[in-house]
């Protein structure tokens, strides 16, 4: 169906009465019908003038807007149906050498007379289509210049056709066709007038014909600079994108990435002995072979030369690399039949791994290509490891130990704000609040390391005071003076907070000195706050309700007694686990559980939040299954406040 609702090419027919606009009946082909009433041959010169001037103001409006070309013509000949004296209308378009294409009609039986003429390749249409000029039958019953179009066009009750060609200077696109079904002519205003509304069109379908050009040109530019152009596979710049983004995510679980480095041995040999002809058929016909050997969801590229890099996700340890590593080795087995040879050819494979966010892809790219080298030195086709991911994290951690200390007095931590959005209406209900360390030389710290050091420095509740203070802070901002303006707060809390002695007189503090009401403030906690002193931890929580704030429990699915600790808190919210959100689509016992969870929730009147959505199929999901909220990159990636408060006003 079209924008307009009108009847586009594949859409259902339109809901029409059985009459035309003067009161004549309509029949299908082959049906003979008689005229009810004569037409209205004629509509008063300022009448035709008004409406002509209301499409043509329509058509005007249509040409900055993205609106596809054949919901723009099924409106234009409905309108024209309004304008001028006629039953029926269509556009057809036409090219050298091709079929003519039926592209909009006003209704069924215009439908059907577009297509009659395609069918007989006789009739006004391509006439006006080859001439460049307005063909006019007044009346097809003394018609003898489309005999078998006439006859068969009687037979379903036409009478009168008129015909104006799309033409913009020397461009010749097709025809507008006019249908009535009781025989006379147009006068000569009404013929300028349709004659301008195809003109009109014409303009427009060259207008958008260079748009989609354009784009067409844009989107295989954007393409191939994206892609090698000798394979089509992903190139360098692609594949360090899709690998930071992977370390990305690496911050949001426990999983890690691993990047196979690959190099052809002895490829030199294949360009010297069978020319490089040869051997780019050989580099493309082993991009296929290993594109064969992968797991679904894997990124293989090729970087320069004979070197092709495989970039693996989602891995829960490094040892689930070493089958994917030995169906690469396997692969090079049998020989590449290239041009009638028979070349055989191996491959040196180097590994190396990323995870929890505090790697950089170039530097997981090097020690894969250093991996690569040291399995070429032991003699090629296998694979080695080189994982530096311990050396590294020692290093880093030692450095944010010494750095973190100072880090709030210069002003290097800050908070960032992921929206929460309520399923029903799609509008903003919430804002989780996440802390940042940006630090001059080590680069942005994973908050998992940050809550992991402050913690065992005993700085985390200064931290925690100092976070909760800023979002109260950030959210009475943006209410103004209105106190019931602006999204929930909704903080983490570590288990060291929770536990501290002061912890709620702190919260009550800062509340106080914010001036912030506590039923707008939710802190989330996991629940591994409750596995060493669950008495003392649910205590603290029956305080924290008491000040009237919400509590939520947080990457709910993966603790270790969740649906007793479910019963037992004395939560408002339950968060959903990301890891359960993103296999929705490729594990059904996701969709039981998560099912099961809002089921269970609501049952004892919990809210529910989905964590991770990041598309618009999972957002579908997770509102199907009646989790009240959603948040994740669908919506929007963590943000400043300041752009937070401009999202929320738009």
């Amino acid at each position: 169906m079209s924008v307009f609702g009108v009847r586009s090419r594949d859409s259902a027919p339109i809901s029409r009465s059985p009459l035309g606009d003067d009161g004549t009946a309509w029949a299908t082909p082959g049906h003979t019908v008689a005229i009810a009433a004569p037409v209205r041959h004629t509509r008063g010169r300022m009448e035709i003038d008004g409406r002509l001037s209301e499409v043509l103001s329509e058509f005007a409006r249509t040409l900055v807007t993205d609106f596809p070309i054949p919901a723009i013509l099924d409106h234009l000949v409905v309108r024209i149906v309004d304008v001028l004296p006629v039953s029926g209308a269509g556009v057809t378009l036409i090219s050298p050498g091709v079929v003519p294409r039926y592209v909009a009609a006003s209704d069924d039986a215009a439908l059907r007379f577009e297509q009659l003429q395609t069918d007989l390749g006789e009739g006004p249409c391509l006439v006006a289509y080859e001439t460049g000029e307005a063909v006019t039958v007044p009346d097809l019953r003394g018609d003898s210049r489309f005999a078998r179009f006439s006859a068969r066009a009687r037979d379903a009750g036409l009478l009168a056709v008129f015909t104006f060609p799309l033409r913009h200077g020397a461009d010749r696109l097709g025809a507008l066709d006019l249908y009535r079904a009781s025989a006379g002519p147009l006068n000569s205003h009404e013929l300028e007038a349709a004659q301008t509304l195809a003109d009109v069109a014409a303009a427009y379908l060259l207008n958008a014909q260079a748009k989609e050009d354009l784009k067409a040109s844009s989107d295989l530019a954007h393409h191939t600079s994206l892609h090698d152009s000798l394979t089509g596979l992903p190139n360098r710049t692609l594949l360090v994108q899709r690998l930071d983004h992977a370390i990305l995510r690496c911050r949001r679980s426990e999983k890690m990435v691993a990047i196979l480095f690959a190099d052809l041995d002895r490829f030199k040999s294949v360009n010297d002995t069978h020319g490089h002809h040869v051997g780019d058929q050989l580099l493309t016909a082993v991009g296929e072979r290993l594109t064969r050997v992968l797991r679904p969801g894997d990124t293989l590229a090729r970087l320069a030369g004979d070197e092709f890099v495989i970039l693996c996700e989602d891995l829960d340890e490094a040892s689930q690399v070493e089958p994917i590593a030995a169906r690469i080795d396997a692969s090079f087995t049998e020989p590449f039949v290239i041009s009638g040879s028979h070349i055989r050819v191996s491959a040196s494979v180097g590994i190396a791994f990323a995870g929890h966010g505090d790697d950089v892809p170039e530097q997981v790219l090097q020690e894969a290509d250093t991996a690569m080298y040291q399995a070429k030195r032991k003699g090629g086709a296998g694979h080695g490891i080189l994982d530096l991911r311990e050396q590294r994290q020692s290093h880093h951690r030692a450095s944010v130990n010494h750095e973190l200390p100072g880090a709030l007095a210069r002003g290097e931590l800050r908070i960032e704000y992921q929206p929460i959005v309520a399923t029903a209406n799609g509008r903003i209900a919430g804002v989780e609040a996440l802390l940042r360390w940006e630090h001059p030389t080590l680069g942005i710290v994973p908050t998992g390391t940050v809550v992991q050091v402050a913690e065992q420095s005993g700085l985390i509740n200064e931290i925690g005071r100092w976070v909760l203070e800023r979002a109260c802070l950030d959210r009475k901002r943006w209410q103004g003076g209105d106190h019931g303006a602006g999204p929930d707060i909704c903080v983490n809390v570590s288990t060291h907070q929770l536990m501290s002695p002061d912890f709620v007189a702190t919260v009550e503090a800062v509340l106080a000195d914010t001036d912030t009401a506590a039923e707008l403030v939710t802190l989330e906690m996991t629940e591994s706050v409750f596995i060493h002193d669950s008495q003392r931890a649910l205590a603290v929580l029956n305080d924290l309700k008491h000040l009237g704030l919400t509590l939520a429990l947080d990457d709910f699915g993966t603790g270790y007694s969740s649906l007793s600790y479910l019963m037992q808190l004395p939560v408002d919210i339950v968060k959903i686990d990301r890891s359960f959100i993103a296999n929705l689509d490729r594990e059904p016992t996701s969709h039981l559980i998560v099912g099961a969870i809002v089921g269970l929730a609501h049952g004892l009147r919990m809210r529910v939040v989905a964590e991770g959505v990041e598309s618009a199929d999972q957002c579908e999901k997770v509102a199907a299954l009646e989790c009240d909220s959603y948040q994740g990159f669908y919506y929007a990636r963590p943000t400043t406040a300041e752009h937070l408060e401009t999202l929320m006003a738009g």
